[in-house]
């Protein structure tokens, strides 16, 4: 591991940190280490998904693609169905 030093801090950013750390029953060292671990994951969640901008595979679509997609199956599949004659019982 690295030992990572932050020069110039203002008392009062100190302070919420602070605050912030002790709400959680936590060392400000500890406190710290979760919000940059928690910002490191987000800015790899981010970079992973920026991979993903633009393709146009159905990796993005919008909640009514589905619809658009489905409706006109459904419908031919209905069309089929009621073409259907049930068969004729014994008489």
């Amino acid at each position: 591991m690295v030992a990572l030093q932050i020069r110039d801090v203002p008392d009062d950013v100190r302070r919420v940190l602070a605050a912030g750390a002790a709400a959680r029953g936590q060392s400000l060292q500890a406190y710290l280490l979760a919000v940059l671990t928690a910002e490191a994951r987000r800015t790899g969640n981010l970079t992973l998904l920026g991979r993903f901008t633009g393709r146009v595979d159905g990796t993005w679509i919008s909640s009514a693609d589905p619809a658009l997609t489905l409706d006109p199956i459904r419908a031919e599949r209905e069309a089929s169905l009621t073409k259907l004659t049930p068969p004729s019982l014994p008489s």
